[in-house]
């Protein structure tokens, strides 16, 4: 198969399209022809050096992705059937190989790019603020970076929930975007503080700056509330106030999808088709997907992410 291959792994952008072995099934797996992938700031990451697969997974970039199964090796699914994919790596390939708990099914009128846009993001975003945080409607929900792809669907799922939210962008163009999906308050972090305009009123709060945001998220945090941080973009250190947050309960939960075992991520997948797949078919949630991009132009795709620029979801079509 051809498959992105990372031809010098002091360059993250030496991703060209080359060709590699086919995956072999391992007991309880499945084969995919692979339609479309998602790019993920997780894939930049990776291709830094900083965010290597998990053992045994594979070293080819892309954690999402959707396609038809061609093998169905041990299992009961059937040859033929359209899924969507949530993956520990190996997505920016013709193939790749899927455990079955990981497979989702293709929303009802979604096409294969819309479905490869969304399962890394649903479940990072349900497996967070719905079966983590518990969100409910009336609550104030905040988060930062609301103009990527993980916020644009954020967004969306917390207002059909619903729930108040508040965001952060560093552009008024991304605010923009932000408030046509439903936001409730528009923060420029450039400009102003959100500690001003959010101090001790957020039940939940989904963070990818890390560090930095700490003592200022715990700020916002109410009575119960949770901190949710989901990378560390703006650095891995930072301080906690913990003396404000023992009286009001509060906690901070740091997570990562991809790490965790097989029988949690079946589970996230499970309770994501359950949860948030009617929420799309009903048109509650939309894909946001910025553009799409040949398989080959992998490295563009990573350029054009890192700009900061994309609203919404890159994807790559093969």
């Amino acid at each position: 198969m051809k498959a992105i291959i990372q031809t010098d792994p002091e360059n993250p952008r030496a991703l060209e399209l080359q060709e590699t072995e086919t995956p072999q099934l391992q007991p309880g797996e499945v084969l995919v022809k692979v339609a479309a992938a998602g790019v993920n700031h997780a894939d930049l990451v990776q291709a830094k050096g900083n965010y290597p697969a998990p053992q045994g997974a594979s070293e080819i970039i892309g954690l999402e992705c959707a396609g038809t199964i061609v093998d169905a090796g041990d299992t009961d699914r059937e040859v033929g059937e359209e899924v969507g994919c949530l993956l520990a790596g190996g997505g920016y390939a013709e193939y790749v190989a899927v455990p079955v708990g990981q497979l989702m099914r293709v929303p009802q009128g979604f096409s294969l790019t819309d479905t490869a846009s969304i399962v890394e993001v649903a479940a990072t975003v349900w497996s967070n603020l719905g079966m983590l945080a518990g969100i409910k409607e009336g609550q104030r929900v905040l988060i930062h970076g609301g103009g990527g792809g993980i916020g644009s669907f954020a967004i969306q799922m917390c207002k059909a929930l619903g729930v108040e939210v508040a965001v952060t962008a560093g552009s008024q163009e991304k605010l923009d975007h932000c408030k046509e999906l439903g936001a409730d308050i528009l923060i420029n972090y450039k400009e102003e503080s959100f500690v001003d305009k959010l101090k001790g009123s957020c039940n939940a709060i989904l963070d990818i700056i890390g560090g930095p945001y700490l003592e200022d998220n715990v700020r916002c945090l109410a009575m119960d509330g949770k901190l949710i941080v989901i990378a560390v973009q703006g650095g891995a250190k930072g301080t906690l106030p913990l003396g404000r947050m023992m009286p009001r309960r509060q906690s901070v939960h740091a997570t990562t999808l991809r790490a965790r075992p097989l029988d949690q991520k079946a589970e996230i997948c499970r309770s994501t088709v359950e949860n948030v797949w009617p929420l799309i078919e009903s048109g509650k949630i939309l894909t946001t997907i910025d553009r799409t991009l040949p398989l080959a132009e992998a490295a563009t795709a990573h350029e054009l992410l890192e700009t900061g620029a994309v609203k919404g979801k890159l994807v790559l079509e093969v």
